[in-house]
């Protein structure tokens, strides 16, 4: 059985998610180009519902199983493996079952609750399916990451996403083709979680083979099987396994209940607020456009959040402080350097950018504040990622549970005044209560994580820089091209122009007003010490 040592393991993950959350922000613009503002309001109510459920479902369930099987087998006890997956996908599986009937049959209400019972029944319906074959999924991704054996996850990860974004984008011009409108344009587009979690489960059930074939050549040859007694019963097994699926799967809730929130409040408290149901559900789709913006602006941090948790959590155990310390204050600081030219640039560029990807301007103040979201969010992932690595699995989960309360409020407070921006602000301020909680809850074991008084002056001289030229570029560009040129490809130009100079201006008054040096850069791994050396050799650092 193929087995990858731990580095490996984590970069073969690491760069799965990368793709698929990369798949995961791009397909949402043409959708949208392809069904308009009301298709992408009911793909955007819809979706975060089926996240939320999938969470309840299986979140965590691969850690507690990947973990359960590496001991039984690290033990000798491969009898137990066994009946440790046969249980879980007996009980993953009921649970997906669940759920489903629970999601298919309860649609009409659940819809009614979002604030469109008929454009919102159809797709609550479609994606329910997805429900029936995912929970399996998830116990033989956990199986074979108990055996350290992580490209049959990775892979199938990658194959799921990509026949989702296919089912999505095909199933939704082919109905607006048709002239079946966006409720079927939205229902075939949330199918393709189910057309995904198929093509993922296949790839599994490929690599499996071997084993299944293993695992009944051995069960003809065991004369009398001996059933793992180490853990215990069977009701033992699945307390076990909820104990340690569950403190994951709350950290996991938390995130797609920040989308629920407006899911099942925006719509609805506009029309509360007097607005007709069609202008409010134009609204929100309006408002949706920002999800792919946000997560454009914050893989970064991703991929930071999927490296530091191992790095931090390595420190600790070897017992070296000052390498917690060294390695938190370096994540942060890049956070940092980077979420705040990203969440100005976005907010600067949020014009030119919504008729370049949306072709009009609707709501282009709302992604401007929106785009503020980028900083707290790309902070709280990172900060995130540091106490998990300390440890402290559950703060992270229940700092985000705050701010989601926090949005929760602030909704309904803000949004019968201020429509979609209130939504926007609500978010904004939601992301920043969590993330200020984490880094308050981390100054305690690892100390200041900026250093704004040595430094502070400097990020915010390289911001205000790149911000200002972005402004002037993009002016100028739109000024210059005459006025036969299309309109969307004019905006393409001056948006794509004022973020590529705006991004090479930040940086290198960044190194140069000594916002970032040269010791810090060299300890970033692979590029960092080949980057300082071109920097030294151009005379762009300060020292």
């Amino acid at each position: 059985m193929v087995k990858q040592s731990l580095l490996k393991g984590a970069a073969i993950l690491g760069i799965a998610a990368f793709i698929t959350k990369l798949l995961s922000a791009v397909y949402k613009i043409p959708y949208q180009n392809i069904t308009g503002n009301e298709g992408l309001f009911v793909y955007q109510q819809v979706y975060p519902l089926y996240s939320t459920l999938l969470t309840l479902a299986t979140a965590g369930v691969p850690i507690a199983i990947s973990k359960l099987v590496s001991e039984r087998l690290a033990e000798g006890d491969e009898w137990g493996a066994q009946r440790i997956f046969r249980i879980s996908s007996l009980l993953l599986s009921s649970s997906g079952i669940f759920f489903f009937f629970l999601v298919f049959f309860g649609a009409p209400w659940i819809a009614t609750w979002m604030g469109s019972e008929q454009l919102l029944t159809r797709p609550i319906q479609a994606v329910s399916f997805a429900l029936l074959v995912v929970p399996l999924m998830s116990v033989i991704r956990g199986f074979f990451q108990g055996v350290q054996n992580m490209i049959p996850t990775a892979v199938s990860q990658v194959v799921e996403q990509l026949v989702r974004v296919f089912t999505i984008l095909i199933l939704a011009w082919w109905m607006m083709k048709v002239g079946a409108g966006v409720v079927w344009a939205g229902a075939g587009a949330v199918f393709g979680a189910f057309t995904g979690a198929v093509a993922g489960l296949i790839v599994l059930l490929f690599y499996w083979r071997p084993i299944r074939r293993e695992w009944k050549r051995r069960d003809s040859n065991r004369v009398a099987s001996t059933p793992s007694t180490s853990l215990g019963s069977t009701k033992k097994m699945i307390h076990t396994l909820f104990v340690l699926a569950v403190p994951v799967c709350l950290g996991a809730l938390v995130m797609p209940l920040f989308s629920l929130v407006d899911s099942f409040t925006v719509t609805n408290l506009l029309t509360a607020a007097g607005w007709k149901t069609s202008a409010a559900v134009e609204a929100k789709g309006i408002y949706d456009r920002g999800q792919p913006l946000i997560q454009f602006a914050s893989f970064f941090a991703t991929a930071l959040s999927l490296s530091i948790v191992p790095a931090v959590a390595e420190a600790r155990a070897k017992g070296d402080q000052r390498g917690v310390i060294e390695r938190s204050v370096l994540a942060m600081r890049l956070t940092l350097l980077f979420g705040l030219p990203a969440s100005l640039g976005l907010a600067v560029v949020a014009g030119p950018t919504n008729i370049m990807l949306f072709r009009d301007d609707a709501g282009t103040s709302a992604l401007a504040i929106l785009a503020f979201t980028t900083l707290f969010s790309t902070l709280g992932l990172t900060s995130s990622g540091i106490l998990q690595g300390l440890g402290q699995v559950m703060l992270p989960a229940r700092n985000l549970l705050i701010g989601v309360g926090v949005k929760l409020f602030l909704n309904a407070w803000w949004v019968p005044t201020m429509d979609i921006e209130g939504a926007a602000w609500a978010t904004v301020v939601g992301y920043a209560v969590a993330t200020l909680l984490n880094i308050a809850a981390l100054r305690g074991p690892i100390g200041p994580l900026f250093r704004i008084k040595e430094r502070g002056a400097s990020i915010l001289v390289a911001t205000g820089l790149m911000g200002g030229l972005v402004w002037v570029v993009m002016t100028w560009i739109q000024a210059m091209i005459p006025s036969t040129f299309p309109m969307r490809g004019t905006m393409t130009v001056a948006s794509l122009s004022g973020v590529s100079i705006g991004a090479i201006v930040y940086l290198l008054a960044l190194f140069r007003f000594g916002g970032f040096t040269s010791l810090e850069l060299e300890r970033v791994p692979k590029i960092g010490p080949r980057l300082t050396r071109l920097l030294k050799r151009l005379r762009i650092f300060q020292s």
